[in-house]
């Protein structure tokens, strides 16, 4: 995990929540506390998706760093301690490696090794364009607003990149990778309540949302967005002291 972290807050202590073996509203809850009863198959390849992790084949060591820094402002991880960090970069770099496609290809977009080779270096040379750093090096609050304005469709600053490939697309295949990379982790089925393969057992309960015996009832707890987030500042709360970085404030 980066050392770049940006913590969400339980509003009643307005303390970071950090550390936690297990975030989300099923607290003790394990699917993996299920793997006996799974036929032999399935429960190799849930247990080694838990604890088993790629090497970096298809990034570089700066693409990588990069990439790296992205997914965490995409799919934050701060609350989570580092053990029990999800490896999303992993599960993307080795789809990338072996040239798998994710079922389909839009005609207007590049194939997709290209198209991360493309976006990556236009992200990094706006942040370089904006702020004068390079995007690794930005505060969490100023690389977001860069991210914001691809999800927006309105790159700022603009890039030429993006009239070579529709930047929704791009945003879009990002986003798909990461969710898919994160949601296929058990570790990530726990935080949602998630009963896992269920095979052969099966599930029984499959009416009016009732829970399997070995699920857990959901137990929900607030929290708001880190202070440092553009969430935050869009909702309301002050912009972090970092001005001379946020010099365009469109999204303040």
């Amino acid at each position: 995990m980066s050392s770049k972290r940006s913590f969400p807050v339980d509003p009643a202590t307005g303390k970071p929540i950090r550390d936690l073996e297990q975030p989300g509203y099923y607290p003790g809850y394990s699917t993996l506390g299920q793997k006996k009863k799974w036929d032999e198959t399935t429960r190799g390849v849930v247990v080694k998706r838990a604890y088993s992790t790629g090497e970096i084949r298809f990034f570089g060591p700066e693409e990588g760093a990069l990439m790296e820094a992205i997914i965490e402002r995409l799919v934050p991880q701060d609350d989570r301690s580092e053990e029990r960090t999800i490896p999303i970069l992993p599960v993307i770099d080795e789809r990338l490696f072996k040239n798998e496609l994710n079922g389909f290809r839009y005609e207007d977009m590049p194939p997709d090794r290209e198209a991360y080779h493309l976006g990556l270096k236009a992200i990094d040379e706006m942040a370089q364009k904006r702020f004068k750093m390079p995007f690794t090096e930005l505060p969490v609050f100023s690389q977001e607003l860069i991210l914001k304005s691809l999800h927006d469709g309105k790159p700022d600053p603009d890039h030429p990149v993006w009239k070579r490939m529709p930047v929704h697309r791009f945003w879009a295949l990002l986003m798909e990778d990461c969710v898919t990379a994160y949601y296929s982790h058990p570790w990530a089925w726990d935080e949602i309540g998630f009963g896992g393969p269920a095979y052969p057992r099966a599930y029984m309960r499959l009416e009016n949302g009732l829970s399997e015996p070995w699920e857990k009832d959901e137990s929900r707890y607030e929290w708001k967005a880190p202070a440092d987030s553009v969430s935050e500042i869009e909702e309301g709360g002050a912009p972090p002291e970092h001005g001379s970085l946020h010099g365009h404030g469109g999204t303040h």
